[in-house]
C-alpha cells in the first residue's frame, strides 16, 4: 500500500524499529527518491490522540507496515470551462 496526501496513518513498528511508541500520522507527500526496495519517504504531520497536527516530520518507513485509518478522498475530476458568450459592446454616447 502507497500512501497518498491526506491519508491518516498508523505508523507501529511493523513499518520501523524507530516506532516503539506507535504515531498517528497524516501524509502531505510521498517522495519519490530512490530508496531500499518496499521502503518510502513521507513527509506530514504527527498527530495527537484528538487529531491535531503536533509536529511536522519526515519519516523513512516499510510500506507494508503501515495501516490506513483514514483515507483521502479522491480527488475531483477536472469540469471542462465552460465558453463564455461575447459581451454585446455598444457605443456610448458621452456629453
Amino acid at each position: 500500500m502507497l500512501p497518498r496526501s491526506g491519508d491518516v496513518l498508523h505508523v507501529t513498528r511493523a513499518a520501523s524499529v524507530q516506532f516503539l511508541r506507535p504515531i498517528m500520522f497524516r501524509v502531505i507527500r510521498v517522495h519519490d527518491w530512490p530508496t531500499y526496495d518496499g521502503w518510502v519517504w513521507l513527509d506530514g504531520y504527527e498527530l495527537n490522540a484528538t487529531g491535531d497536527a503536533v509536529n511536522r516530520r519526515s519519516i523513512f518507513v516499510q510500506a507494508a507496515g503501515l495501516r490506513q485509518l483514514h483515507v483521502a478522498p479522491q480527488p475531483r475530476q477536472h469540469t471542462p470551462v465552460r465558453q463564455r458568450r461575447p459581451v454585446a459592446r455598444t457605443p456610448v454616447r458621452v456629453g
